[in-house]
């Protein structure tokens, strides 16, 4: 047993006295199992309902099952899911388990979709190559904060006469797609020397390139679900086969070429570090398309849609704090100013623990590990691939109060800041730090800082409103209803 690693990842919750179990669960008949899982999870359970009832069949929430897409395109299905607060950080831990080529889970598309390169994001930390990059990545973070809040205020303030605008005209407003221009925006103006893409060759074009090109990668782990497509007809399309570069090369390269030539201070800094221009350039179109557009356009829509469902009470006290700090620092939006303000700052952490925007953590056993969940050890063998839904374990009834309720004030003071350690969306604890030895994504501090810069903009601007709000790919699609401006 002495051979047998303990992930005690969460030594507070730690207990040596918990009974051995065998890791519940089973693959089905081969090739059919899979299939079987794939369609419950699509078509017949849906995403949470799924492992809902997975977890109660096995009365646990460690468990082996299928995971999408499953045959043709994975090369294998097979999974061990961590459900809970206390077995899900075991993805954290760099020594035990092993994240090479596991960003899409069982399955990774053709490199041609990155020139031909394997980007940072699909390199284990070991990779001498991991390293480098991130530390690029890191490097272009650090080297433009000052800029963060000056472009960013820029870009906003074109979503607000946007959301206007569309207010006017149509009595509602397409959140999502003013919210995508107002993201590609911000993150080409800050990696490429504050230069509109509007006077670039990419044009208002930026967004629909960058949806295009991530299209075809996600394909696979998402549902359409049209009214008029027969599920077999969708699954067949989108799950049975990899769709090919060649349908987005041409997008694609138009990304390139503008990044290549208005980033050139940026690629000139790669490659005095030792990043070969080309390969610089490939992995600063996946930062800024697949980590930083696409989170945002899968975050902001969700930061508003659970703000709104605060109702007046929530905008009335945030818009107080908000006002109240920003006149108190003379009028300025400032990072000091936004530091200050501790419900806002709340009210984003509880966003990304009640919706993270990534879900999904995949990683292989580097060796045996005895895994731990609240009442059970089990066993993984070295080898076995580990995936953890994050949705489940950020809302863990054992950690967290009224888990399933959204809770502006969660975070706030002493015994709230504590509860930081159980969010989990940066692909590592908020308490953490992204390095080049980790995984967790670079751009943790920036997307937190964006989104309270979004609530302050638009509480500054605004006093309340609501939205309607459905799931579409892999977030919320969210249409403003109605928009009160400010009154005082």
């Amino acid at each position: 047993m002495s051979s047998i690693a303990n992930s005690s990842s969460d030594n507070e919750f730690y207990n040596s006295n918990l009974p051995a179990r065998e890791i519940p669960g089973d693959y089905g008949f081969p090739f059919f199992g899979a299939i079987k899982d794939r369609f419950d999870y699509y078509y017949n359970l849906g995403t949470e309902e799924f492992f809902r009832t997975k977890s109660q069949k096995y009365n646990s929430t460690v468990f082996r099952t299928n995971m999408p897409p499953g045959p043709f395109i994975s090369k294998d299905p097979k999974v061990i899911v961590l459900l809970d607060a206390k077995s899900f950080p075991l993805l954290f831990d760099n020594s035990k388990v092993e994240k090479k080529n596991v960003l899409d889970g069982t399955f990774m598309p053709s490199t041609d979709f990155y020139g031909g390169y394997r980007p940072c994001a699909y390199l284990d930390a070991s990779e001498p190559k991991h390293a480098t990059l991130k530390g690029f990545y890191l490097s272009l973070i650090s080297k433009y904060h000052s800029q963060f809040i000056p472009i960013f205020k820029s870009s906003v303030s074109a979503l607000f006469q946007n959301l206007e605008i569309e207010m006017f005209k149509n009595g509602k407003a397409d959140f999502n797609h003013i919210s995508d221009a107002m993201s590609f925006d911000f993150v080409f103006r800050l990696l490429c020397e504050k230069t509109s893409p509007h006077d670039t060759i990419l044009g208002s074009n930026g967004p629909k390139y960058f949806d295009i090109w991530m299209l075809p990668q996600l394909a696979p782990l998402v549902t359409i679900g049209l009214k008029f497509m027969p599920n077999f007809l969708e699954d067949l399309m989108l799950h049975t086969f990899q769709l090919p570069f060649f349908l987005v090369k041409s997008k694609y390269q138009k990304l390139y070429d503008a990044f290549n030539k208005h980033a050139e201070s940026i690629l000139n800094e790669a490659e005095k570090s030792g990043i070969k221009r080309d390969e610089a350039c490939h992995n600063l179109v996946f930062f800024a398309g697949f980590n930083a557009y696409g989170g945002m356009k899968i975050l902001f829509p969700s930061l508003m849609k659970w703000v709104a469902s605060g109702g007046r009470s929530l905008h009335a006290r945030l818009a107080n704090e908000i006002r109240t700090i920003i006149k108190e620092e003379g009028g300025f939006i400032t990072l000091s100013a936004v530091n200050k303000m501790s419900l806002t700052k709340s009210t984003v952490y509880e966003v990304l623990r009640i919706e993270p925007p990534i879900p999904f953590q995949y990683g292989k056993a580097k060796e045996d590990i005895m895994v731990q969940s609240h009442d059970s050890n089990f066993l993984i063998k070295k080898g076995e691939m580990l995936f953890g839904f994050q949705t489940f374990a950020t809302k863990d009834p054992n950690i967290f109060e009224k888990a399933e309720e959204f809770i502006a004030e969660r975070f706030m003071g002493s015994e709230g800041e504590k509860l930081l350690r159980y969010v989990y969306w940066s692909n590592a604890r908020e308490t953490d730090n992204p390095t080049v030895d980790n995984k967790q994504c670079a751009g943790r501090d920036l997307a937190v800082l964006l989104c309270r810069l979004l609530l302050v903009e638009f509480f500054m601007r605004y006093d309340t409103f609501t939205v309607e709000s459905s799931k579409f790919l892999a977030g919320s699609a969210v249409t403003f209803k109605t928009l009160e401006k400010k009154t005082t």
